[in-house]
């Protein structure tokens, strides 16, 4: 099976409970999670590009963003993985997208009150 490499924001507070959530819902260590706050090491992008939005890519696959980064980690979770199917099709992963953009407004100020 493909390994999923996920960058995430190991500063962020929810950022580090959701990898959390996954890492244990992971248990066939399909992810590798690579913390761009503190690693300095195979990041494709700008580091301020992979701190804004949620990345991951599977391997030789194209780097996603978004909802879509959060469905293919969700189909690497056997617990997850309909959800991340579901999103397959372009509508659900357009109302995820939306609810995503949604998110990134409001989360310093979610940040702050996980602090």
């Amino acid at each position: 099976m493909p390994q999923l490499t996920v960058w995430f924001d190991g500063v962020c507070p929810l950022c580090r409970r959701e990898i959390s959530f996954i890492r244990r819902l992971d248990s066939r260590g399909a992810i590798r999670f690579v913390d761009v706050a503190s690693e300095h090491g195979d990041c494709p992008l700008d580091r301020a590009e992979l701190l804004a939005r949620f990345h991951a890519k599977e391997d030789d696959g194209p780097l996603l963003s978004g909802a879509a980064a959060f469905a293919a980690m969700w189909r690497k979770i056997p617990l997850l993985r309909p959800v991340g199917l579901l999103a397959r099709w372009s509508p659900v992963l357009w109302l995820f997208e939306r609810l995503y953009v949604l998110f990134l407004r409001v989360r310093p100020a979610l940040q702050k009150l996980a602090r």
